[in-house]
């Protein structure tokens, strides 16, 4: 077979296992393939369940291997930094990608395919207080490793006992469980692997069903909303970084955390300790005090179980963690309970400089002007709303978008995924004139990231005529959406942000209404809307006086007339036909000639752009000491007067 051929093989066998739950989380663990002088090995960065044949990296197994020759004369951090330069060195063409640190054990298991995962119920026994002896027992040819620091230490660990299993057995064993870590799994073809892969699964399996222990996950219980928007929204900010940054929060269920670190893994995602108790600012500084580190899992016994990160996919991640480490501390009861990590086998891992490469490599955006703050829009499906969207999530915000058609701001919200990474987005279903509902997309927002630093009111309709002529049930619809809506969503979303300050030193959240030009200036037989905008300033200049004790700012932008946009532009309802047949435009004999006639209105003659308006939200998110304001973005159609 050739190496095109193995590595399609291998390539298949990484996405077999990386996708699947039960051998795989998080992008854990690695696979490779080697001939008589290459070894070919999953890089760091790149997950098991999409890899690609031409992205495994390419090592020259001679260079590798001087790691077994040079390493041993130096020991500590300087061996570690001589094996990390080794592998470097290897990578054929050099400076093609960073090899797994595993690499070195994949070169002294002398099997052309590996496969090392670590799964839930593989690491209920590697994890267990009884794991050696019911791993002699249940795999009497398999190797079993005391735990070992990760790194070159484990390379040295794992050729020994290589070494000296072939000096007694004329071969290396196929099965190497690590205690506290998972399991190798070498063969010379792909399908011996998988076959490898499954005996021990089901050997496994049958060892809990024989213990009367369930191998289903841990079910982790569920929140009430109302306990959620009580101590989510405050835990945001107890839980920032240096820099002030709110944590994203986000709900795991309700129930006991683990008890203690399990695995590197689990120490990398979700720390090795949990925080429990009634979260409390000196509570939180006490936690950090002891661990040297921020809780990424709190626990309110009785009342909801958070992880948390910097970034919603972050806290997501910790979640899985969670779920794992739960689900492995439970199957541990089958060979004799848990066997945790030591505290010195625990802080290297917390120190480790290869892990700290990993979580740079798996975290979200950098230093941007919204560093992950929580956005809501509403109407965010199409239009304006996800236009500005667009905006914002580009300028690093976490996106949430709101509208009455869940399935298109979900379909939106993934999109946006695709294009800016992993849970940037979500969406929600709201009904903006509908209070219950209205409460409903709060209650889902604290669930899913426990607050909301940005809330932009964008949800707006028109309904053009005469006074003359427009229906009560018009009037009604405008006014109900973009006055009674505004009215609604700021009062729930305020509740929300305002138990998110803390103290007199915690960081200002914001509200803005997109509003409009029309909201200036009346507008010929487009009085509904105009009304309603016109009221919407009121508002806005009324809740800017009374939550800015609660560090809320409240700001209206204005912008002209998003002339490409669905509003205008639609061929049935859009206000360029709705103003045509409302005669609002002289003379206008056909759309383009109401087009024209916008267009003359402006000094800067072009539409205004979702972007455009997205400029004007993000100065009011920056500007600190601005509050209760009307912006116009209009193209200097509409000015501000003296």
């Amino acid at each position: 077979m050739s190496t095109s051929e193995s590595l399609e093989k291998l390539a298949a066998l990484s996405r077999q296992y990386g996708s699947d739950s039960d051998y795989v989380f998080l992008g854990g663990g690695n696979t490779s393939f080697k001939t008589d002088t290459e070894l070919f090995i999953k890089p760091s960065g790149v997950a098991l369940a999409t890899i690609q044949p031409e992205q495994f990296l390419k090592l020259d197994r001679q260079e590798l291997c001087k790691i077994f020759t040079l390493a041993p004369q130096v020991s500590g951090d300087a061996r570690e930094a001589l094996v990390k330069d080794l592998q470097l060195a290897a990578v054929r063409p050099l400076g093609s990608g960073r090899p797994s640190v595993e690499a070195p054990v994949h070169e002294v298991i002398k099997y052309k395919f590996i496969v090392h995962t670590h799964p839930a119920l593989v690491n209920g026994l590697t994890c267990s207080k009884n794991g050696a002896e019911a791993c002699a027992k249940l795999f009497p040819n398999a190797i079993w490793l005391e735990y070992c620091n990760p790194g070159s230490t484990l390379s040295f660990t794992v050729k020994q006992a290589l070494d000296a299993a072939e000096a007694k057995n004329g071969k290396q064993p196929n099965v190497i469980f690590l205690q506290k870590h998972g399991v190798f799994i070498g063969a010379d073809t792909a399908e011996e692997v998988a076959a490898i892969y499954a005996n021990v699964m089901d050997v496994l399996k049958k060892a809990y069903e024989d213990a009367g222990i369930s191998t289903a996950d841990v079910d982790l219980g569920n929140a009430s909303d109302e306990d959620l928007a009580e101590i989510a929204p405050a835990l945001r900010t107890l839980l920032a970084d240096e820099n002030g940054n709110r944590a994203i929060v986000h709900c795991a269920g309700n129930s006991a955390a683990f008890a203690g670190p399990l695995t590197p893994d689990h120490v990398v995602y979700a720390k090795s300790f949990a925080f429990r108790g009634e979260p409390t600012a000196e509570a939180i500084a006490e936690f950090k005090a002891q661990r040297g580190y921020l809780p990424k899992v709190v626990e309110v016994p009785g009342k909801a179980l958070f992880t948390v990160g910097a970034t919603l996919n972050d806290a997501k991640s910790t979640a899985i963690a969670l779920a794992n480490a739960r689900k492995i501390e439970a199957l541990t009861a089958a060979f004799g309970g848990v066997n945790y990590l030591t505290e010195e086998q625990y802080s290297f891992i917390e120190n480790w400089e290869v892990e700290s490469y990993r979580r740079s490599v798996n975290g979200g955006a950098g230093a941007t002007r919204l560093q992950n703050r929580i956005c809501v829009v509403t109407g965010g499906a199409q239009g304006f709303g996800l236009g500005i969207a667009q905006s914002l999530i580009a300028q690093g915000g976490t996106m949430v978008l709101a509208d009455m058609n869940f399935d298109g701001a979900n379909a939106a919200a993934q999109e946006l995924n695709a294009k800016h990474g992993k849970n940037r987005a979500f969406a929600v279903a709201v009904n903006v004139a509908d209070e219950d509902s209205v409460a409903k997309m709060m209650a889902d927002i604290v669930r899913e990231v426990g607050g909301i630093d940005v809330f932009v009111n964008n949800a707006g309709v028109v309904r053009s005529g005469s006074v003359m002529e427009l229906s009560v049930k018009d009037f009604n619809f405008v006014t109900n959406i973009n006055y009674l809506g505004y009215f609604i969503c700021c009062k729930h979303a305020s509740k929300i942000m305002a138990k998110q300050m803390t103290d007199k030193d915690s960081p200002w959240t914001d509200i803005v209404q997109v509003n409009s030009k029309s909201g200036l200036e009346g507008s010929n037989k487009n009085g509904a809307y105009a009304g309603s905008k016109f009221g919407g300033i009121g508002l806005t200049q009324s809740f800017a006086k009374e939550l800015v004790t609660s560090h809320i700012k409240v700001n209206s932008v204005c912008p002209g007339n998003y002339l490409d946009g669905p509003l205008w532009s639609d061929p049935v309802r859009g206000l360029f036909v709705q103003y045509l047949n409302a005669g609002k435009v002289p003379g206008a004999t056909c759309v383009e000639d109401v087009r024209e006639f916008y267009m003359a209105k402006v000094p800067m003659h072009r539409g205004c752009l979702p972007d455009d308006v997205a400029k004007a939200i993000l100065y009011c998110v920056e500007q600190k000491y601005e509050t209760g304001q009307a912006i116009p973005v209009t193209g200097g159609q509409n000015m501000l007067h003296a």
